[in-house]
């Protein structure tokens, strides 16, 4: 069992998709992601296997990522935060979102 204290050093935010792009050096299909946390965290990079997901419906989707793990190669980029999913129905990954009134960079508790 963790405890809340052990929950609490993990640090879960929300953020706003800004931009995708394709990622052809990884071994796997994914995109290279920037996501805004707004001020006092600014933006922060993601390699995610989202390929699943057009382009176009990622941008300015609100998402939920953990942004205290250490930065993660992912071939000739680095990823600095995991951005946070479960499985879905006919998806192999369903983004988890927050109400539309959730405030970009809020912690999650």
């Amino acid at each position: 069992m963790a405890t809340f204290e052990e929950f609490r050093k993990i640090d879960v935010r929300t953020g706003k998709i800004i931009s995708v792009e394709e990622f052809p050096e990884a071994r796997n299909p994914t995109y290279k992601i920037q996501v805004d946390f707004g001020p006092g965290i600014g933006i922060k990079r993601s390699c995610a296997h989202l390929t699943h997901y057009r382009k176009e419906e990622l941008i300015g989707r609100t998402i939920v990522a953990i942004i205290n793990f250490p930065p993660k190669q992912i071939a000739n980029a680095i990823s600095e935060i995991l951005i946070l999913g479960v499985p879905g129905e006919n998806v192999p990954v369903a983004l988890l979102s927050p109400d539309q009134n959730a405030l970009i960079g809020s912690r999650v508790f």
